[in-house]
């Protein structure tokens, strides 16, 4: 038994290290609104995928450019009569050539209207990037606060435990104390230190993550400011089941990409049939004194032949491509209907449970937690009453602060899955 205590001591003098060894850092207090706005402006992935967006609708411009006209000259090089390079007068010869290919089909109209659903598709996946980050940052941005709430509760039991394990050092050999009980509340003290670091370390990872959303220096502890009346006002009858369908339809940003991509397979089909059909070259011709008179001008047309190469295999290929996108598309709508019924029935649910907690529940517990250890310091209550009152406390206080993260956890996915912010 004596093992166990030094064991649980020794833990808890290297928690302790750990803990104190933490670097300062400097504390930023940030609103909902405040992070989002921090976020728009300076997250280096939202900015690569601007660019992308750009570089997309330049592939626009070159779609609609015309095949350049193709300009050929030729000289005699060497004349076997003369013996001679470079023969001038009557005895060179000079042609030259001038052609332009003629896409037939509506080739160019069908590769403009390609690289116009490609860059549409470019911008749906630079908002279901941001649709994504944003649903990362709010969420993150709640279990912060909530894990701090909680924070604060070992913070202060920690502390109170030091107290008294102060007060007990103090009459340490008056016989007034017995050690049996002063070792129990040294156990429990290093066993809520060995809790909160546990806490502080799942903290430190969120903070990481929404460091890196904000593009917020590694020294920065993001503080999150929150209004707990906005959010004990939020009802998920607010929004009746064909409003958040509704809008999931006209927003969800993946269901816009399957969409998109159904119509690019569409576009490609009819392009590759387009790619069937043969261009047709024009051509202007000279001959100086080669043809049958001198200085002869001609022109001319070609075509290819489409006897064997009628691109049967990239046009079925595309076919099939559609009937890929749209099986994929039906998938994603299913998901969405799925998402948003999901979650609203989730949001019902946590808001249910988090109306049933009294809302002097928490005040009326903080109210008796210093009674409590008042009257343990006075030997009013024994000490297994004592510390059973002091775990019940953190235990329904974790709980509640997990009541209420998950509330607001689910309201956020309603956002989420509809694309749309109906709760904030």
């Amino acid at each position: 038994m004596q093992k166990k205590w030094i064991v649980l001591i020794l833990g808890s003098f290297f928690i302790n290290l750990l803990v104190e060894a933490q670097p300062r850092q400097d504390s930023l207090r940030l609103t909902l609104p405040e992070a989002e706005k921090m976020f728009l402006d300076s997250n280096y992935q939202l900015l690569a995928a601007r660019y992308n967006i750009d570089a997309s609708k330049a592939l626009i411009i070159q779609a609609r450019l015309w095949p350049n006209p193709n300009f050929s000259i030729g000289h005699t090089l060497y004349s076997g009569t003369l013996k001679q390079f470079f023969p001038l007068g009557v005895n060179d010869e000079t042609t030259a050539g001038l052609s332009q290919l003629i896409l037939l089909a509506g080739k160019r109209n069908k590769q403009v209207k390609l690289a116009q659903a490609g860059a549409q598709l470019t911008e749906y996946q630079f908002f279901d990037l941001m649709r994504t980050l944003k649903y990362t940052l709010r969420t993150d941005f709640f279990q912060i606060y909530y894990l701090q709430q909680s924070a604060k509760v070992y913070d202060e039991e920690i502390r109170a435990l030091q107290q008294i394990v102060h007060a007990f050092n103090e009459q340490a050999g008056k016989g007034y104390i017995a050690e049996k009980e002063v070792i129990r509340i040294r156990a429990q003290l290093y066993s809520f230190q060995s809790e909160y670091s546990d806490l502080l370390v799942q903290i430190n990872a969120v903070q990481s993550e929404l460091r890196l959303i904000l593009q917020a220096k590694p020294s920065v502890f993001i503080n999150p400011a929150t209004d707990s009346m906005v959010l004990d006002k939020l009802d998920p009858t607010q929004f009746p089941m064909t409003t958040l369908m509704d809008s999931a339809y006209r927003n969800r940003t993946d269901l816009q990409i399957a969409r998109t991509n159904t119509n690019i397979s569409r576009l490609n089909y009819d392009y590759q049939k387009a790619l069937a059909v043969p261009d047709l070259s024009l051509s202007v011709g000279y001959d100086e004194a080669g043809s049958f008179l001198n200085n002869y001008v001609g022109i001319g047309a070609s075509i290819d032949l489409p006897f064997f190469n009628r691109n049967q295999g990239n046009i079925k290929s595309a076919k099939v491509q559609i009937a890929s996108a749209l099986a994929s598309q039906k998938s994603t709508q299913a998901t969405v209907e799925e998402n948003v019924s999901a979650s609203l029935q989730k949001a019902f649910a946590q808001d249910k449970l988090y109306r049933t907690i009294d809302p002097k529940f928490q005040g009326d517990f903080q109210r008796l937690l210093h009674e409590v250890v008042t009257n343990y310091q006075k030997r009013n209550i024994s000490l297994l009453d004592f510390l059973d009152f002091y775990d019940s406390y953190k235990q329904n206080t974790l709980q509640l602060n997990s009541i209420q993260l998950n509330r607001v956890s689910a309201f956020e996915d309603i956002n989420y899955y509809t694309g749309t912010n109906f709760f904030n």
